[in-house]
């Protein structure tokens, strides 16, 4: 437990580094019960960004991470040189009402995630009309017919052994992954990926690299495991490693989207590819590389993967089905290091946590008898069709006032709103009006760990999998126009 108290402003903040609950929401949550409480009045000063940073023994992002959704949700005022501030014009039923429980604290809005279900536009979502559902159908069938004791026990922790063997000869053949089944792990999604990686690899205290806008659902998770996130930015090579290795040479972990960079699509240069490998090599760190939807790209092959350029044993590449079949089924994998093949073997064991035996038996059916390959190959068109309808439905329907350029792969684009004359456009604002009229959509600046208000892109993420037909795409590209107007 750190404690920090400000005598001039009667305000004590604790933050417990044992609750699940990361420090930036405690944080969050000291400074709205003092306003609640009356500690902090409006007008008030807060400690700078680096002294409370000091006193709390924690970085200066995870404070000022704290202090931007604070500033978003009109808590504080910044006010440049001055500091920050007590917002003037709170409303009496904040500054009067009594302080809630840290753990009745909702998400805030910059770690907003849309519902786990298929309302339109919803990034990462596939063509769930597409999938072969009776081809699945019976595949299961069949294998639920042919039941035998053996598959009524627990399930291999590490992951059933035929589709292992399958998922190993798969990225050697399309991603240049040479690897034995042994360094494969079959996982509950890329979460459980994340958890089993960490489990096998971290320690207390470690630093990550971290893409700059990276991933939501793999931020917030890390973030809670306990990992100090670096922000790296990202260009039109993809990560920066110069700026990652000025910021923190010494970093454990490197969380990359080599491939297709999540979210804004670019692709990782060779120049870059090498130098984070050296960099892995020389500090003794791990890259672990998120390869989520590489399947799908429109102009030539899908590119190799990082991991085929490992000559060290740095990398930990990781896959799903979630992208290329179905999210229901909530199988991932990995391929571990071979140095670390033990290590993962032992931790997977201790997890007991393998997925069922019975979807994991169909999906190495499905592999075996072609109708994976041959998924892929009708939804590279599909999708390729349907990013121009949607793309086309938005120019038309915004006009200048966005920028958009094709993707040359994956599942969703990035329209980038052009600033007025008043300033940036709200996107988190235009993104939740967007919500509420059943649109699945993210806003742009929600991916940025650092500060939005300063550093961040502004624009919807949005996918385009599910869009059907050209009278669909310009009906759903009006709403979002009309959630744009406000």
């Amino acid at each position: 437990m750190t404690n920090v108290h400000n005598a001039r402003m009667s305000l004590t903040i604790e933050v417990d580094r044992h609750h699940t609950l990361p420090i930036y929401l405690q944080i969050c949550e000291r400074f709205k019960a003092a306003i609640a409480a009356g500690h902090l009045k409006p007008g008030d000063r807060v400690p700078a960004l680096r002294g409370l940073a000091t006193q709390l023994n924690t970085a200066r992002g995870t404070v000022e991470m704290a202090y931007d959704i604070l500033v978003d949700e009109g808590y504080l005022q910044m006010r440049g040189a001055a500091g920050t501030f007590v917002s003037s014009s709170l409303p009496g039923s904040v500054t009067k009402g009594a302080p809630r429980r840290v753990r009745e604290r909702a998400a805030p809005l910059r770690a907003v995630v849309v519902d786990n279900d298929a309302k339109p536009l919803r990034p990462g979502l596939p063509a769930l009309d597409a999938f072969p559902r009776k081809v699945w159908a019976r595949l299961v069938g069949h294998r639920a017919r042919g039941v035998d004791i053996a598959s009524l026990t627990y399930p291999d922790p590490a992951g059933f052994r035929p589709l292992r063997e399958r998922i190993s000869t798969y990225v050697g053949l399309s991603r240049g992954v040479e690897c034995v089944p042994e360094q494969v792990f079959v996982t509950n999604g890329y979460r459980a990926t994340l958890e089993l990686i960490l489990r096998s690899l971290s320690k207390p205290g470690d630093s990550a690299w971290f893409e700059e806008p990276g991933y939501l659902l793999a931020r917030n998770f890390l973030i809670e495991a306990g990992l100090t996130l670096v922000p790296v930015p990202i260009d039109e090579e993809g990560l920066d490693t110069e700026q990652g290795e000025l910021v923190d040479a010494n970093a454990h972990f490197a969380f990359v989207t080599p491939s297709h960079q999540s979210p804004l699509g670019v692709t990782l240069s060779l120049a870059r590819r090498m130098k984070l490998l050296e960099w892995a090599d020389r500090a003794g760190s791990w890259i672990v590389e998120d390869d989520y939807d590489s399947e799908f790209r429109y102009a030539g092959r899908p590119l190799p993967a990082l991991k085929s350029l490992d000559r060290d044993d740095r990398v930990i590449y990781c896959g799903t089905f979630s992208k290329v079949m179905f999210p229901g089924l909530r199988l991932s994998y990995l391929v571990a290091p071979e140095r670390a093949i033990a290590r993962f073997d032992q931790i997977t064991r201790s997890m007991n946590a393998g997925p069922p035996h019975l979807l994991q038996a169909a999906v190495a059916d499905f592999i075996a008898q072609g109708h994976f390959a041959r998924h892929l190959k009708r939804m590279r068109a599909l999708y390729a069709e349907r990013r121009t309808l949607l793309a086309d439905a938005i120019v038309k329907a915004f006009g200048e006032r966005v920028s958009m350029e094709l993707p040359a792969g994956g599942m969703h684009l990035v329209m980038r709103f052009t600033p007025t004359p008043n300033g940036p456009v709200d996107d988190l604002a235009v993104a939740a009006r967007a919500r509420e009229a059943g649109l699945a959509v993210i806003g742009l600046s929600a991916w940025y760990l650092g500060a939005r208000t300063k550093r961040s892109l502004r624009g919807i993420v949005l996918g385009f999998a599910n869009v059907a037909d050209s009278a669909e795409a310009t009906r759903l590209a009006r709403m979002l126009r009309r959630a744009y107007d406000g």
